[in-house]
């Protein structure tokens, strides 16, 4: 099974964040930039929260704020991590549990990286797909032995 640091490896090293002053709208101008769905929120080298377009969909208008407000009354606070040697099934079974879409990945208590739902699926769909190509050509193989 594919782990998180194989993945890790395969993506840009660059990690997304803005300090816990940043406004709702500098978050989602650097979301919009990076073309990403969600940005660390992180002071000090700690991260406070995670900013995602969930958030700002269903904490913003909804709750009376506007995009000049800071980021930090409308994050999600509560963050899960993985780690970068976890597999991608840890991940799904956490997302699916969480209801999330994003894990900072951190190793030796510092932020590697971040994996989403899409790298999930798409290292699951990888893998089963070479799994499906073994099992053909094992049968293959036992086939034309017959």
């Amino acid at each position: 099974m594919t782990t998180v640091r194989q993945v890790l490896n395969q993506k840009s090293k660059d990690i997304y964040s803005v300090e816990p002053q940043a406004t709702i709208l500098d978050a989602l101008r650097l979301m919009a930039e990076k073309d990403i769905g969600a940005v660390l929120v992180i002071e000090n080298d700690q991260v406070k929260g995670i900013f995602s377009e969930r958030d700002y969909a269903r904490r913003t208008r909804l709750k009376g704020k506007t995009s000049d407000a800071p980021v930090t009354e409308v994050m999600t606070r509560t963050v899960y991590y993985i780690s970068p040697d976890d597999t991608m099934d840890v991940c799904m079974a956490q997302m699916t549990d969480k209801h999330i879409r994003h894990l900072p990945v951190v190793e030796k208590g510092k932020v590697v990286g971040v994996i989403s739902i899409g790298d999930v699926v798409k290292a699951i769909i990888t893998n089963q797909k070479s799994l499906i190509e073994g099992l053909q050509n094992y049968i293959m193989g036992t086939e034309t032995q017959l």
